[in-house]
């Protein structure tokens, strides 16, 4: 079920509403079902899937806990292979047999290994990661096992966040849903607003972008460097907003129910390093990788060199965690070399710009850095969105060629022409609308801490904040796109 269709639209005030009006004993049982109902809407067998590895961890907390020794590290290392196993089944086999089948094919036999006829499940790599956390947490002794199966069910499944995040830990969201909580006015007013403001930058903003954006990427050979380098930097604010959108509405409808989930998304797109943009960028999955895989490995406190070749796998291993793909795995073994760089460079850095007479603390400098930063992040989602290597190295190639067009009158309406699919008013009306929403996401952004909608209208007059929300009501039922698109992150 999406977050912007007119089914979750009905199902989130009926099981919300049904959640106060039952006893609490009842409430886990309720939110479990409705969980289901949720996970069902979009290929029912595959609950089969979910809860099998459910009961997997389940048993294996338990028996972690009370084992000691060599026990306990098998018992481990069974649950991680067994969710491992199921993920690498659905997402991974048949890019290792395609990749195996064409080196086979080197040596000019027309042997072929078997490819699978399966769909991946919606978020698996989500609850595969969220489940792996409880049992490593477990196995730390950072978390009791949890001896009630609908509980524990109900922290995999949870359905804000069952599909696309954010990736909890059992340490923050296990003790809340056997507290008692009763209906809280702010609560559920401050979850409302996150929810319109998820639901605005979503079908208004990323899905209006996304018009855009997939025709581009779909065919770039049949536009010019203008029209791709639009589409470039539209397709950076469009997973931003798609993503971080869902989040919101995430955040929102849970925290309606008083529950507390962890904030995924704290103003990207105004770091001043790529070190940076990963400690607000999809929050959740990159202090998973860090305190799972970065830290095992030996995380900052070995050797220049082995601190080098652990930023290369974690962010290799984070490109395939993102898809089957080798686009996947190059947009990681690219922020791996910026971050390699980044460090390796700095103290040049830093004496090049006390030689030219900047501060590393100044405005100029801050206003480089963020820039800089953006533009390589932008580069990198060119792997991310492209449908093949060719593609991105085509996009890349060409996104600077005829940029005279955009020296004369009609040069740039041929642009906005592409852009609309030879459609001017409609090309304008997109341009418009992208550009004017990018400069106001800048805008609040490079001035307000911890974004988000109440922190824009927290402190003005009621007419105003009032006025605010109705606008975003009306821009979303006016100008927002009502294809029912799914969130990029449903993929992963």
């Amino acid at each position: 079920m999406l977050f912007n269709s007119f089914e979750f639209l009905l199902f989130f005030p009926i099981v919300t509403v049904i959640y106060f009006l039952l006893p609490y004993k009842f409430r886990w049982f309720h939110i479990l079902a409705a969980s289901c109902v949720f996970y069902m809407a979009f290929i029912p067998i595959y609950i089969v899937i979910l809860f099998s590895t459910i009961v997997i961890d389940y048993i294996a907390g338990i028996l972690i806990e009370d084992a000691t020794g060599t026990r306990k590290r098998m018992l481990l290392s069974m649950s991680i292979v067994a969710n491992v196993g199921v993920l690498a089944i659905f997402k991974y086999y048949n890019f290792l047999v395609v990749n195996v089948n064409d080196l086979i094919h080197l040596n000019t036999t027309s042997f072929s290994l078997p490819l699978l006829s399966i769909v991946l499940p919606i978020g698996l790599s989500f609850h595969t990661f969220q489940a792996m956390s409880y049992t490593i947490e477990v196995y730390r002794g950072n978390q009791k096992a949890e001896r009630h199966f609908g509980i524990y069910s109900l922290y995999v499944m949870f359905y804000p966040q069952l599909v696309a995040g954010p990736i909890e830990r059992p340490q923050n969201m296990l003790h809340q849903f056997h507290e008692k909580y009763d209906f809280n006015f702010e609560d559920c007013k401050e979850g409302l607003k996150l929810m319109l403001w998820g639901l605005f930058k979503k079908i208004v903003i990323a899905d209006r972008l996304a018009l855009v954006v997939n025709s581009v990427y779909k065919h770039p050979e049949n536009y010019s460097g203008p029209s791709i380098l639009i589409a470039v930097v539209f397709f950076s604010f469009q997973i931003y907003c798609d993503f971080s959108g869902y989040s919101d509405i995430a955040i929102g409808s849970a925290r309606v129910m008083g529950i507390k989930l962890m904030q995924n998304f704290n103003n990207p797109y105004s770091s001043k390093s790529i070190s940076e943009f990963w400690t607000r960028w999809h929050i959740s999955l990159s202090t998973w990788f860090k305190d799972y895989l970065y830290i095992p490995l030996g995380g900052n406190r070995v050797s220049k060199a082995k601190v080098y070749r652990n930023l290369a796998i974690v962010f290799v291993v984070s490109g395939l965690w993102h898809g089957a793909s080798w686009t996947f795995v190059i947009w990681g073994a690219i922020h791996a070399f910026f971050l390699i760089f980044g460090l390796v460079t700095k103290k040049w850095r830093i004496n090049i710009l006390s030689i030219i007479g900047i501060s590393e603390k100044s405005k100029i400098n801050h206003t480089i850095s963020v820039i800089s930063t953006f533009t390589l992040a932008t580069f990198a989602w060119i792997f991310f969105r492209a449908a093949t290597f060719q593609d991105a190295v085509y996009v890349i190639t060409h996104i600077t060629s005829k940029m005279s067009k955009l020296t004369s009158i009609a040069g740039l309406k041929s642009v906005i022409v592409e852009i609309g699919g030879n459609d001017l008013m409609y090309g304008l009306f997109n341009l418009f609308i992208g550009s004017f929403v990018i400069f106001l996401l800048t805008f609040f952004q490079n001035r307000i801490h911890n974004y988000s909608l109440s922190s824009v209208v927290a402190n003005k007059p009621l007419a105003i904040r009032w006025g605010f929300y109705m606008l975003l009501i009306v821009a979303i039922l006016l100008i927002g796109v009502y294809e029912e698109q799914e969130f990029i992150y449903f993929q992963f």
